[in-house]
């Protein structure tokens, strides 16, 4: 019993609450995280296009668009990737 009291105190029981935004609903936060990183909503926005379009063409008979559109959407979400990495990058630099 005597090593044991000799040591460190034992951590606390409780964890320790997490830094947060109180009060922010979906809206507000949706705002802010495009504000912090504008490039990952306007990637979303055209790989949607960009699929809806190779879509419509695929019904329309026109494959050769299609085909076209499906490969701009690769590119698209790849984009989208790229300003999502580069966004948490940049957010944990300013973190340090």
């Amino acid at each position: 019993a005597a090593a044991m009291a000799a040591g460190p105190p034992p951590p606390p029981l409780d964890p320790l609450p997490l830094p947060g935004f109180s009060g922010e609903g979906f809206g507000d936060k949706f705002l802010r995280k495009t504000r912090e990183n504008p490039l990952v909503p306007l990637g979303c926005l055209c790989t949607v296009g960009v699929l809806t379009y190779g879509l419509i063409c695929f019904k329309k008979g026109d494959t050769r668009k299609s085909q076209l559109m499906m490969r701009a959407r690769i590119l698209a979400q790849g984009f989208t990737f790229a300003a999502l990495l580069g966004g948490m990058v940049v957010t944990a630099m300013k973190s340090r």
